[in-house]
């Protein structure tokens, strides 16, 4: 049976019947619904965020995410490992290889710039681990940035290195009449007596003086420029162009066995000894230019002379004597 509620009327002084609106009833049904679906919210953001009720999937995706975070912790590990080995060869690429082919080294600021772009990482923001997996990505970023410098690096040394090869088989690093060939060193570089006139002038090169017909080597790979007698006083001499500035001439030669635009090796056999020209006897007057400039022979011949020879020639050369040519 439905209650009835009364209340009292003290102006008439009767009990009355609590009639409740429709609408308030339909208010506080409303209000009821309301409460309810706040509280139920209210709970389910509660038990999703503890683990007091966890699921079987969740607590199989809260393993998998610490699974993930500890490899990741072991690759950070790893990339660590790769960068102290890659500063390594940068510190020895700067200190050793471009110092050796003399190349300025290449800074810091250059091998570990960042990375252009206004947010590289935005798609994997707004995860749970972001900052893990943004740090890792972003180190794996600058170490292959840094590998390209230093690649590019390596290609511009190995290109240096090709090219000290060639020039160290260029320069003229022998002597173009072998020792045991040699009658003496005639004369040397600098001031000496004129055969002919007597007057003491500037000689440009030295004067190996032996028997006609005695081989010449050249002294350095090159390309052979002149083979010619058209140089008033060399008569029969050859020039050859072994590149980088340097020119070496060969003078007073019997017979050539080379021909302009050939190219050579040092210690090919290139002519032979005579005195043809200005020349008082048989002799070869061997010169040594660089950029244009005569430069002393003697300071050339580590290629083929022990230091007790190279001390001997020294003195000889030096003697302010008569040159033959």
């Amino acid at each position: 049976m439905k209650r009835v509620k009364f209340y009292y009327d003290s102006e008439k002084l009767a009990f009355k019947q609590i009639v409740t609106k429709n609408s308030t009833k339909i208010g506080y049904v409303m209000l009821f619904l309301l409460a309810s679906a706040l509280f139920g919210f209210l709970g389910v953001f509660i038990l999703s965020n503890t683990n007091f009720f966890e699921t079987p999937k969740s607590k199989l995706q809260a393993r998998e995410l610490e699974i993930m975070k500890l490899n990741y912790n072991l690759l950070n590990g790893k990339i660590a490992l790769m960068d102290e080995a890659l500063a390594a060869i940068e510190e020895r690429d700067n200190s050793i290889y471009r110092v050796y082919f003399n190349s300025d080294p290449i800074s810091n600021e250059v091998r570990r710039a960042g990375l252009g772009g206004k947010n590289r990482y935005k798609d994997l923001e707004d995860f749970n681990t972001s900052d893990l997996i943004i740090g890792s990505t972003k180190k794996v970023d600058e170490i292959m940035k840094a590998l390209a410098v230093q690649s590019v690096s390596l290609d511009e040394i190995t290109k240096l290195a090709k090219r000290k090869a060639l020039l160290l088989k260029s320069i003229p690093a022998i002597q173009p009449v072998k020792n045991e060939e040699l009658k003496q060193m005639a004369s040397g570089f600098g001031y000496r007596s004129d055969p002919f006139t007597k007057i003491r002038k500037f000689h440009k090169g030295m004067d190996f003086s032996a028997k006609s017909g005695t081989p010449i080597y050249a002294t350095g790979d090159g390309i052979v420029k002149k083979a010619d007698a058209k140089v008033s006083g060399f008569g029969n001499h050859i020039e050859i162009n072994h590149g980088y500035g340097y020119m070496t001439l060969y003078a007073h030669l019997s017979k050539y066995k080379v021909r302009a635009g050939q190219k050579v090796k040092r210690g090919d056999i290139i002519g032979y000894v005579g005195s043809t020209g200005r020349s008082e006897a048989p002799h070869l007057h061997y010169e040594v230019h660089k950029n244009g400039e005569v430069v002393n022979p003697l300071n050339f011949y580590y290629g083929s002379i022990s230091a007790k020879e190279y001390v001997l020639i020294t003195k000889l050369a030096n003697q302010e004597n008569q040159s033959l040519d």
